[in-house]
């Protein structure tokens, strides 16, 4: 089952701040007039539990749900850009102010952008899908009316390929490491040029995709382990988060302390 954080969030601002209110309006001048007469009035604990934490609850909701949101990195499809264990920010105002648990959008403020790093909620291969809404992140390829194709990790955007340019072998730590040796390859992307993985052969057949309007064609960074629109699809604008803007932590490690697993190096990195 899919743990929605901001689900949770929401029903508590709103059970603790009914709480709060009702009590301001019904109950505490009552309560207040009656200590100055003498009489001993003690605040009820729902009350008092309700008083200091819908403050908190309602700030970090509207934190997380219009300016920024955590993001951990679950798996290596990003590599080079971001290695498994990598907590980021995200932009939740890049694309439009969206409603929390409704992800409705009441604001329109812009739109991504190709080679935009983005969070999105899976869109799964059908309603069934065990996955489906759950956190994804990839790099925009294909925009609204697009063309895109891809052979052998080859890129064209209607009609032109995608150039490439070798920038080394990766050398990786921790989780990262089993990709060791594999090529780092500059890929110029047209608006914004970034680094991917990109093993000789591909476990994907050639295909062409037209990107439907409100729609975005993505791919991962780790271009042969990447589960993404060549496997399952174009993502809806519905469905998108934000923007992933830092990193501001990396703990390559299983356990609850990073322990050998912190990378502070990477901490402050911006994502492009």
């Amino acid at each position: 089952m899919k743990f929605d954080f901001a689900l949770i969030l929401t029903v508590l601002s709103a059970v603790t701040g009914v709480i709060w209110l009702v009590d301001r309006l019904f109950f505490a001048k009552s309560r207040n007039l009656m200590v100055k007469e003498g009489e001993d009035m003690i605040e009820p604990v729902i009350v008092d539990y309700a008083r200091s934490l819908f403050p908190v609850l309602f700030f970090v909701l509207v934190l997380r749900s219009f300016i920024a949101e955590p993001f951990r990195i679950p798996s290596g499809s990003m590599m080079p850009t971001l290695l498994q264990g990598d907590f980021i920010l995200v932009n939740k105002f890049s694309y439009g102010l969206r409603l929390p648990v409704l992800n409705t959008k009441v604001v329109p403020l812009g739109e991504p952008k190709r080679g935009d790093v983005i969070v999105f909620r899976y869109p799964g291969r059908s309603e069934t899908d065990p996955e489906k809404g759950v956190d994804y992140i990839k790099r925009v390829i294909g925009l609204p009316g697009d063309t895109i194709s891809v052979n052998d990790d080859q890129v064209t955007i209607n009609g032109q390929a995608v150039a490439y340019a070798p920038e080394g072998v990766f050398v990786g730590t921790g989780a990262s490491m089993e990709m060791t040796g594999s090529p780092i390859n500059k890929e110029l992307l047209p608006g914004r040029e970034h680094v991917i993985l990109d093993q000789p052969g591909s476990p994907f057949p050639p295909g062409e995709w037209t990107v439907e309007p409100g729609h975005y064609f993505v791919m991962g960074d780790n271009r042969d382990h990447s589960a993404d629109s060549r496997d399952w699809g174009l993502v809806p604008e519905a469905n998108l988060v934000g923007r992933a803007m830092v990193i501001w932590l990396n703990c390559d490690s299983p356990g609850s302390l990073c322990g050998d697993g912190f990378d502070y190096t990477r901490i402050g990195d911006t994502i492009r």
